[in-house]
């Protein structure tokens, strides 16, 4: 006899990713993979040898801490110290986590619940309304329009304000790329205090960046830190997704909420992990530039490539992937089928970001550059051989 599910699983879709796994699983070929946003480069050999050496401390073979190693919040507080000029108290406004999604989750279960109200961009990454749904509280989607650079209405926020109590944010952003500037925090912040609710700012995306503006903190703002908690991670800024271990910084009041329930449900990250994470932040601004090149030389493959077809994509200014509106005002998921039924390449459909994804599919930039350029090729030729057929005779 099958188990039924808890209730609250009705409450939130399948997880998109999952389903582009199964999708592969069912198409044979020579794929080419832009559809999750899972780094193909390995962790820089400097990371890897602090690991081995912290791998071997007996400290780091007992049961770590929940809020993680002093001395890799100290390195955190360094790191934001160097790149954000904000200071961090290591014993109170930083905690380690097991990549930046299970803290995301946690805060949203540790600050809210039936009742409550959580605003969040749409399109946006699905953890924070399948996050919100399983806390038992109410997702609100405030749209990301491209007439408005996928930021949020303030307007509309200011209007919603009272009646919520956490924003999530994410910039740069996934899936739009965009970037948010400081005087968007700014504003945000004052909405904050104006009406009393807390901000989370996902900002795992800060260091892949491909202009001179680098992405800057929400922490950057006076007066953030009473409500406002910022994630980071390694994954995308050091090829470490596998290692599961990011952080997160600001209200010492959210970080415990936080907290509470991540003492309840898992742990701190491996002491080792943490060792090398913290070698990371100290000596590896040149690996975090080496990989940032990487990616804009990618980008500058793929986007320069379709330039030349009927389907020229915007580049994005930060992040790894290419946010695209689909030509001619198609259904996106069914666009999304035919790249991978007569390219063989796979995309993530924007609406399974939300409903505002509608229009739009992503690409993440995680193939070199010679397979990112046969992927573009394998879409412009497809495209030209419908356009031709789409304008034969009698049409």
């Amino acid at each position: 006899m099958r188990i039924a599910p808890a209730r609250r699983i009705g409450r939130i879709p399948p997880y998109l990713f999952n389903e582009l796994d199964e999708l592969k699983a069912r198409t044979p070929g020579n794929l080419i993979d832009l559809g999750e946003g899972s780094p193909d480069r390995p962790t820089p050999d400097p990371i890897l040898r602090a690991f081995a050496r912290a791998v071997r401390k007996t400290e780091n073979h007992r049961y770590p801490g929940y809020a993680g190693k002093l001395s890799e919040r100290q390195a955190v507080a360094r790191w934001y110290r160097r790149r954000f000029g904000v200071g961090l108290d290591p014993s109170s406004e930083v905690c380690m986590l097991l990549g930046s999604k299970e803290g995301v989750g946690h805060l949203i279960w540790g600050t809210c619940g039936p009742g409550d109200k959580v605003a969040y961009g749409d399109p946006a990454y699905p953890i924070y309304p399948n996050q919100t749904r399983l806390a038992g509280a109410r997702p609100i989607a405030v749209p990301l329009l491209v007439g408005n650079d996928f930021l949020p209405d303030l307007d509309y926020v200011d209007r919603i304000g009272p009646g919520i109590k956490l924003l999530c944010l994410n910039y740069p952003g996934n899936p739009t790329a965009a970037c948010a500037p400081l005087s968007f925090y700014r504003d945000v912040v004052a909405l904050a205090h104006r009406h009393g609710f807390f901000v989370v700012n996902d900002c795992v995306y800060s260091e892949l960046y491909f202009g001179r503006r680098r992405p800057p903190s929400i922490l950057q703002v006076t007066g953030a830190k009473e409500r406002c908690v910022e994630f980071h991670s390694l994954s995308k800024t050091y090829n470490m997704a596998g290692w599961r271990i990011g952080m997160a910084v600001g209200s010492p009041d959210l970080l415990r909420a936080l907290l509470r329930i991540k003492q309840n449900t898992d742990s701190g990250p491996f002491g080792a992990i943490q060792d090398a994470a913290a070698w990371a932040l100290d000596h590896g601004d040149r690996l975090a530039a080496r990989n940032r090149a990487l990616y804009r030389s990618r980008r500058d493959a793929f986007c320069g490539e379709l330039a030349g077809s009927s389907w020229p994509v915007p580049a994005p200014e930060a992040t790894f992937y290419v946010w695209a509106p689909v030509p001619g005002g198609q259904d996106a998921y069914r666009f999304t089928l035919d790249l991978l039924r007569e390219c063989r390449v796979i995309a993530a459909p924007g609406v399974g970001f939300g409903h505002h994804g509608k229009g739009f599919i992503r690409f993440a930039l995680v193939q070199d550059e010679k397979r990112l350029r046969t992927a573009a090729r394998r879409i412009g030729r497809w495209l030209k051989r419908r356009t031709v057929t789409d304008s034969g005779p009698g049409q």
